[in-house]
């Protein structure tokens, strides 16, 4: 989603199966994580909204996890059939200690899918809770637009930069998951 839009691709939706499998494991990983990307904006959006592939990205799931307690995370997800996939990036030194995990599913219909989830350590983030999931705070996860995440063109991103810059909080707020042009 780093690319420009494609507007004329703007009503596309993300699948239920992809949404309810990203949901299945990080209600597992509920109580040792703090989650970062689309899926921190899909949980800041209004409930029930409508899942546009260009709000929020759901291609996978970015993931902060306190050094301490990466043993336990690790462990959930070697459970859940998740294995170390290597990357370009595990080679460059970093301050928060990228893995990469994927494990691919099977659905009902025979088709595969493949969930990635991208894996950094920290131990300090500034974090918010909304509905008993734990996010990066709104400001900090702008932040990592530049050098951890790609998708500055999704319409949760956008919608956050404008509210923040007008004093709004961010959270909740429906233009997280409005289409802009409806």
């Amino acid at each position: 989603m780093g690319a420009n839009h494609n507007i004329k691709r703007y009503g596309e939706l993300w699948p239920t199966y992809r949404i309810q499998h990203g949901l299945d494991i990080l209600e597992k990983l509920k109580q040792w994580i703090v989650i970062s990307g689309g899926w921190a904006w899909h949980f800041m959006s209004v409930e029930n909204h409508l899942e546009y592939k260009h709000a929020h990205d759901h291609k996978d799931i970015d993931i902060f996890v306190n050094p301490k307690l990466v043993p336990r995370v690790m462990q959930v997800l070697l459970e859940e059939g998740f294995k170390k996939v290597w990357t370009r990036y595990d080679h460059l030194p970093s301050q928060e200690n990228f893995r990469r995990c994927e494990k691919i599913d099977w659905l009902e219909n025979g088709k595969q899918i493949r969930i990635t989830i991208d894996f950094f350590e920290s131990t300090s983030l500034e974090t918010i809770e909304v509905n008993g999931w734990t996010l990066v705070a709104p400001k900090t996860l702008l932040s990592y637009y530049s050098n951890i995440h790609s998708s500055d063109k999704c319409w949760a991103v956008m919608a956050a930069v404008r509210l923040l810059k007008e004093g709004e909080n961010p959270v909740g707020h429906p233009l997280l998951s409005k289409h802009p042009l409806k």
